[in-house]
């Protein structure tokens, strides 16, 4: 299998690499995208390994190969196991998880993902879901909801005097598209940080939209009960809420600090060891090659055994 020209996968050496990859293991990955990593994955599997990979866009598995060692499952990663069932599949090797978006997101007008392209503000990840768009939420949302999704996901300063703008524009015209949004917008820009101002905005959008941090908080959950000892969970982050996650996840195997204590003040067994101290990042020559990969983060847990 060769990989998209297209849509190159960020860290995919590093990824893969972290996965230990054993030729007869079962694989999940979780955001197939452009099918880069699980190319990867699967030039590793022999014959009796597979691969299912999961993505909820429509447009990511149009046009996956033909292969007796993958399976593709059109859903949100959020319904991992349930996705599995039906093939028996009850335990993993390991599991992958790229949470960026891919250039097929990024690059199609009428998705309004991209900060720099006009179109609708949709950002749904499937948008076969009856779940708000980003304009709904701009048209529709109250004021408090749009400070704090702008203040939460965004960790925007300024989010109510952004929010009161949004409700006192939207009065006299429906917000619908990319640079509308923006044109409001424009005066909270700070001069000189003006990409990630617009970067901040639109992620607060899309995870509002997706429920993105309760997606990836049921996805690890689910992962920790189905890898094997010795298993492998490998996650590719963009940004500090979800790295912030996955890094207590990875060492407590919760979402807090801490691991918490009992009754008796005892604190159970860390379900992951940690691979890395310190999260992997691509090289200045990655990052020349795919600019995408500047914000990336990864880091990765071998599953120990654990009473849960």
């Amino acid at each position: 299998m060769n990989q998209s020209a297209y849509h190159i996968p960020v860290l995919c050496d590093s990824a893969v690499s972290a996965l230990g990859i054993q030729p007869d293991g079962i694989y999940v990955d979780a955001t197939y995208g452009g099918g880069g990593h699980s190319a990867a994955i699967m030039d590793q599997l022999r014959a009796k390994g597979h691969l299912y990979a999961f993505d909820q866009d429509e447009t990511a598995l149009s046009s996956t190969p033909a292969s007796p060692q993958l399976t593709c499952l059109r859903m949100n990663f959020r319904y991992l196991k349930a996705g599995l069932r039906p093939y028996g599949v009850h335990r993993l090797h390991g599991l992958l998880a790229d949470l960026g978006l891919s250039s097929h997101q990024l690059d199609r007008d009428t998705r309004g993902f991209s900060t720099r392209r006009d179109g609708y503000l949709d950002m749904r990840m499937d948008r076969s879901s009856t779940h708000w768009t980003a304009s709904d939420w701009l048209c529709k949302g109250s004021q408090a909801d749009l400070q704090r999704i702008l203040s939460t996901y965004g960790e925007l300063r300024r989010a109510h005097a952004m929010a009161r703008a949004l409700c006192k524009a939207r009065a006299q015209k429906p917000i619908q598209r990319v640079f509308e949004l923006k044109e409001i917008l424009m005066r909270f820009a700070p001069p000189h940080q003006t990409q990630r101002f617009w970067a901040q905005v639109f992620q607060a959008l899309r995870i509002a939209v997706n429920d993105e941090l309760t997606a990836l908080k049921e996805l690890l959950l689910q992962a920790r009960d189905l890898l094997i000892a010795g298993g492998r969970l490998v996650v590719i982050s963009y940004h500090s809420l979800e790295d912030r996650l996955v890094k207590r996840f990875l060492r407590t195997g919760y979402f807090e600090a801490s691991l918490p204590s009992d009754v008796y003040g005892r604190r159970p067994r860390a379900p992951f060891v940690p691979c890395f101290t310190k999260p992997l990042c691509a090289s200045k020559e990655e990052c020349s090659r795919n600019p995408r990969a500047r914000s990336a983060k990864l880091r990765a847990g071998v599953k120990q055994v654990v009473a849960l």
